[in-house]
């Protein structure tokens, strides 16, 4: 295992990085604020108004998977339980068997290539299901949506895999904003453009270890076993994120919980056999350290206060669950640490604030692979 020295010293020189991302992460991670811009651009340019014209929907179905599927669990969560219309998220290539007319199908992915993508397309088109597509702008699914006299967000092939969460995400707030099913101040992209560049300033590689929230998390990671607790059901949707992005990039494994839903399980985990009991010792040798600690990493939303269902024994707010979660870490002397809740978190919306979160998640992970070389070894 990387000594938490040694990868601090590869997160600050800047040379070392740059050989140990080929694919160039980094910088695009750190653009994210562009991509959000660059990708209203099109979105505009590709003409909503042909999906849109017929009024609101009965039901949207996103076509997607990865970082397509975390886009629309995003919107979904947005929208939340009262929203007028259904949004269903299918992974393609089928499109569910009620899809009709009265439908709006999305199919959103970095590519636009492969049968997951092209399929439901040509299939929406038979059945007169009114389509939109996102993907690559000399893809198959553009020919697809072309035959059909639909729109398509053409993404520049520069778009790094990995890192086109936001181009995914962008023409899905503006889809929802144009139809009514958000209020436009509620899915501001500049003001989720301008937290996202806010982000790649604070946590960019030129900032040190010790200012760098991302790479703070990274080494704090290093040698963890990540416990991750969400409030409610869009702080779950940037769980679900970093999940896949530390699995994905630096090949860390993780256990995930919605509160207040699954605050029971948290619990359990937190101070049952995994966690350390005895008070850490900050001064002993980390090196004769064997395996990884538990380690409850805290995703909050302030905004989703509200009480689980009806009929529970204990119904909790998803505040007062996490309240519990805490006291049960430090019960159980786990570490703890919060994501994106440096400076003043509640000074930014809703979804400027999950923008935060994302980032600085999306900067920690790829920090996280390239102090393990994990990058380059696995272009070997």
């Amino acid at each position: 295992m990387t000594s938490p020295e040694l990868a601090e010293e590869v997160l600050d020189d800047l040379d070392v990085l740059r050989a140990r991302d080929p694919r160039g992460l980094l910088p695009a991670v750190a653009g994210a604020g562009a991509q959000v811009r660059e990708t209203a651009r099109l979105t505009e340019e590709a003409g909503l108004e042909r999906v849109t014209g017929g009024g609101r929907p009965r039901g949207l179905v996103i076509v997607a998977r990865r970082e397509g599927a975390v886009a629309a669990s995003v919107l979904r969560a947005l929208l939340g339980p009262s929203s007028p219309v259904t949004v269903d998220v299918v992974p393609g290539p089928d499109l569910p068997v009620w899809t009709g007319p009265t439908d709006i199908a999305v199919v959103a992915t970095r590519t636009g290539a492969g049968r997951y993508a092209v399929t439901p397309a040509y299939e929406a088109a038979r059945r007169g299901v009114t389509l939109l597509g996102i993907g690559a702008e000399d893809a198959p699914l553009r020919a697809a949506c072309s035959t059909a006299r639909m729109p398509y967000v053409p993404l520049p092939r520069s778009r790094v895999r990995h890192t086109t969460l936001w181009s995914l995400l962008t023409p899905l707030l503006r889809l929802a904003t144009d139809l009514g099913l958000l209020r436009p101040e509620a899915a501001d992209l500049e003001a989720v453009a301008t937290a996202l560049d806010e982000v790649a300033e604070e946590c960019g590689p030129a900032r040190e270890s010790f200012t760098n929230p991302a790479k703070t998390l990274a080494l704090e990671l290093l040698d963890a076993f990540p416990v991750i607790a969400a409030e409610g059901p869009l702080a779950d949707t940037a769980a679900a994120r970093f999940a896949d992005q530390l699995a994905t990039l630096a090949g860390l494994p993780t256990s995930g919980f919605r509160l207040p839903d699954q605050r029971v399980a948290a619990c359990a985990v937190l101070g049952g056999p995994l966690a350390p009991r005895d008070a850490d010792d900050f001064f002993r040798d980390r090196a004769e350290d064997e395996g990884r600690r538990l380690r409850l990493l805290t995703i909050r939303d302030t905004d989703a206060a509200h009480h689980d269902g009806a009929g529970e024994r204990e119904p909790r707010s998803a505040q007062e669950a996490m309240a519990e979660v805490l006291r049960t870490a430090v019960a159980g002397n786990v570490p703890v640490s919060g994501l994106a809740e440096h400076g003043d978190p509640d000074r930014y919306g809703r979804l400027p604030r999950l923008a935060r979160q994302l980032a600085v998640a999306d900067f920690s992970a790829v920090y996280l692979a390239l102090a393990l070389d994990q990058e380059r070894a696995l272009r070997r």
